[in-house]
């Protein structure tokens, strides 16, 4: 048996051998998992949502200005999710999934989000509401694909600015928050 093999066979058997001792702490750690939290070089969770800060950003193939650019965004104020850091860099991901290199220089901490990017094209519209209520008066009819300012998220609805209107949406309705996250902008 190579060194490798034997090493790999000794460590699982360490590991088995705390399970059987320790069934009952393995219990609690499964039956409540913790919830980790990844930081990035940072110090700022991955992933989180950012946006854009001026009108026309290049996304590039790697983090650095020598790499080719991939992308050219038009709009300030788009959502960006960061899903990794290098340096300066931050590796982006837009709403439709396309991905690439950002310098952090370009991203804002502000939330904003785009209402239902998936139904696009498809006619549907959502409503803005009054309250963060299904039952609530609608403000306005908003369709997917706008983007929109996010005040704050309850973990279920977000209060949210459009062109003046501020009004509340499911959260499930938006890219720009992630399910039952909460925070104020």
């Amino acid at each position: 048996m190579s060194g490798f093999a034997s090493l790999r066979l000794a460590f699982s058997a360490a590991i088995l051998g705390a399970l059987l001792c320790a069934p009952q702490a393995f219990a609690q750690s499964a039956a409540a998992p913790a919830q980790t939290i990844t930081l990035g070089p940072s110090g700022l969770p991955l992933p989180r949502f950012v946006s854009l800060k001026p009108a026309r950003v290049n996304s590039r193939v790697g983090p650095g200005a020598n790499y080719s650019v991939n992308w050219m965004y038009m709009k300030a104020g788009l959502p960006m999710e960061v899903i990794q850091e290098f340096d300066t860099w931050r590796r982006v991901r837009d709403a439709d999934g396309s991905e690439g290199w950002i310098n952090q220089s370009l991203l804002s901490g502000r939330r904003t989000a785009i209402v239902a990017p998936w139904q696009r094209g498809k006619g549907g519209r959502i409503s803005l509401l009054d309250e963060p209520d299904k039952d609530a008066g609608v403000v306005a009819i908003i369709e997917p694909g706008v983007i929109g300012s996010i005040k704050k998220c309850d973990g279920q609805w977000c209060e949210m600015t459009f062109d003046g209107h501020i009004g509340w949406m499911a959260q499930s309705q938006v890219w720009g928050a992630y399910p039952g996250e909460k925070f104020k902008n």
